[in-house]
């Protein structure tokens, strides 16, 4: 039995296979342990830079540092737009673990309402730049700020950053003419600039503060600052300081603007001076406005859609983008188009019957004194603002060289220099008719076209720019709202100016001076009420625009119909005639006849121009209206 057991166990076999796997064992080890030495020979030194630069990123951070935005001024140095500090709500999404969850818990913590809730989470998804901080909320409330402090550790990825919010003192007067700043959309986020933009939540949306973007935003700053693990910020080191914007000086007088919206009282309408010589704009009115400070934290949906839906269209710039017939406003230009044309002379008489009648044509174009004014010249028609003389005038001149001759004072184009959103309206042509409608021009439509009616569309700013044309004898001076840009002069002479006009002989300019003179002194004139307490002379002209096309037997009657369907007030003027220093255009929606709703107005603003008048309030100014009649002959 013995014997057998030996031959059952094999000792060197098994040391054999012993020693066989414990060698294979340490080669095993000794390979794993090479292939490990030679990971760590890879990493630490052969990728060290790699790694390091990786590693130094993870604990160092470059922050863009925003500009200041340029603060914007009136030609007297009153600020209008500044720059107030102020919290903002920012969130960085690659640093965010659950989006969702962190924006349940701010919507919590803020208290915000359903709606804004829902703008909320949309902003949070905007497309942004990786690792760039997307604006959720601005202007937040130390109650908001509070709530936010205590639950830090619960929102990774959120911060409160302070930073300098734009602020508009006289946001209603002044939203037309300055416009407004706003949150930057994903739309213009891609054609922005991302080096100079990073971390500018906020550009220029409309009005001076978008034509003048690349002015007043300035240049962006960086700071390298070193953060903990969870990308709290430990120390500063380093700082480059960005660039301010430049600050802008308007041409704007505060003081004019606001009376011009006090002289509008609430009436939907606008007015626009301007100074002739130099091309400022002094005011540029456009009434009913609104809070623009509204628009930069972002307007809630509510205010916003009561904004939309409102009938007087507070919304709509009426001075840049307003298009009204200019009615009789346009015969002053007739007037100069007819001497240079040689279609009359000052001293040419027409008799007028009360009517014009087109050869071969039994309908008569009336003249708004049904009997007529009889024996007229050039000085009278403008005075009384006759009809029949200037439909005379218009079949004698055509439509193609009414056209011509009305584009070269601006009607039909974009007429100043740095007005953002200006229409070009429309200056009527045979060409325009063929394309629109696919029509022939009828010499009727040209009679329209020569008393302002018609086709013809006008916005308040092109009527100021002709006015402010004609009191110059032709010569174009470009409007423009800058005076001065950091501490450069905006020059007079801009680019693109139109040519000046030329008349055949200079005292033609002197006889529809004259005539325009009689409008607001003359005896007949139709705006004569306010001529009579003038302390320097004045040249203007009134118009009543219709708003709808009345029958040939009708008789217009405002107390028979709806507001909104009444004829607009028009009236321009310039002065002092010998050297003319401003030139207004006033446009009053519905009001009636320019003289005596519209008329008033520009007196006013001329006075406070040339006399340092107090401004009028809106009690004193409805007073003298309401003594005037409802109607007064012709305008």
């Amino acid at each position: 039995m013995r014997r057998r057991r030996d031959t059952l166990k094999n000792p060197e076999q098994e040391l054999r296979v012993f020693r066989m796997r414990s060698l294979l064992a340490v080669l095993v080890v000794l390979i794993l342990t090479g292939l490990l030495g030679g990971r760590l020979f890879y990493l630490q030194v052969v990728q060290h830079e790699v790694y390091s630069t990786r590693s130094e990123k993870n604990r160092v951070r470059v922050e863009p540092l925003p500009p200041t935005r340029g603060l914007i001024y009136d030609r007297n140095g009153a600020l209008l737009a500044e720059n107030r500090p102020t919290y903002n709500l920012t969130l960085v999404r690659e640093r965010v673990d659950d989006l969702d969850a962190t924006l349940a818990l701010l919507v919590e913590l803020l208290e915000l309402p359903e709606e804004e809730a829902k703008a909320f989470r949309v902003r949070s998804r905007q497309r942004q730049r990786p690792f760039q901080p997307a604006l959720l909320m601005s202007d937040l409330d130390e109650a908001q700020i509070a709530r936010l402090a205590v639950n830090r550790h619960r929102l990774p990825g959120v911060e409160v950053e302070a930073q300098l919010l734009r602020y508009y003192p006289d946001a209603e007067t002044m939203v037309h003419a300055l416009g407004y700043v706003g949150r930057i959309n994903a739309e213009e986020l891609a054609g922005l600039d991302s080096g100079n933009y990073a971390g500018t939540h906020f550009i220029g949306k409309s009005g001076v503060e978008r034509f003048y973007e690349d002015e007043l935003h300035g240049e962006a700053g960086l700071r390298k600052v070193e953060t903990n693990a969870r990308g709290r910020v430990l120390r500063e080191l380093g700082h480059t300081d960005p660039v301010p914007g430049r600050d802008l000086t308007l041409t704007l007088d505060s003081e004019l603007q606001r009376l011009a919206v006090e002289l509008l009282d609430g009436r939907r309408g606008s007015i626009v001076a301007i100074a002739p010589t130099t091309g400022e704009v002094l005011a540029l009115a456009s009434v009913p406005g609104f809070d623009s400070n509204q628009f930069v934290t972002g307007i809630d949906v509510a205010s916003y859609r009561a904004l939309q839906e409102n009938l007087d269209l507070p919304l709509y710039n009426r001075a840049i983008r307003g298009h009204y017939p200019p009615g009789s406003t346009i015969k002053p230009f007739m007037a100069i188009t007819g001497l240079k044309e040689g279609a009359i002379t000052p001293g040419e008489v027409i008799y007028d019957p009360g009517y014009f009648q087109l050869p071969n044509d039994s309908r008569r174009y009336r003249n708004w004194l049904r009997w007529g004014h009889g024996r007229v010249d050039l000085e009278r028609a403008l005075a009384v603002s006759n009809n029949t003389y200037f439909y005379s005038l218009a079949h004698e001149l055509g439509i193609d060289r009414i056209h011509e001759n009305m584009t070269a004072f601006g009607f039909g184009q974009r007429v100043a220099h740095d007005v953002q959103g200006q229409s070009d309206a429309l200056m009527p042509s045979r060409t325009w008719k063929r394309g629109r409608f696919n029509q022939p021009w009828y010499p009727g439509e040209t009679l329209s076209v020569g008393i302002g009616q018609g086709y013809l569309q006008v916005t308040p700013l092109q009527l100021a720019t002709a006015t402010a044309v004609l009191a110059n004898r032709g010569e174009w001076v470009k409007p423009r709202l800058a005076q001065r840009i950091g501490e450069h002069e905006v020059p007079v002479d801009l680019p693109d100016t139109p040519a000046d006009i030329e008349l055949g002989n200079e005292t033609w300019w002197d006889s529809v001076y004259s005539g325009m003179e009689k409008v607001v002194s003359g005896r007949e004139g139709t705006a004569r009420r306010i001529g009579g307490d003038l302390e320097y002379r004045m040249a203007g002209k009134s118009g009543t625009a219709q708003v709808f096309s009345l029958g040939q037997n009708e008789k217009y009657n405002a107390d028979e119909l709806k507001e909104r369907l009444r004829d607009h007030a028009l009236f321009m003027a310039f002065a002092p005639v010998e050297e003319p220093e401003i030139a207004v255009a006033v446009i009053v929606e519905n009001a009636g006849g320019g003289s005596t709703h519209a008329a008033h107005l520009a007196k006013a603003m001329t006075d406070a121009w040339l006399l340092d008048d107090e401004a009028p309030d809106s009690d004193e100014v409805r007073e003298a209206l309401e003594r005037e009649d409802d109607r007064v002959a012709g305008d």
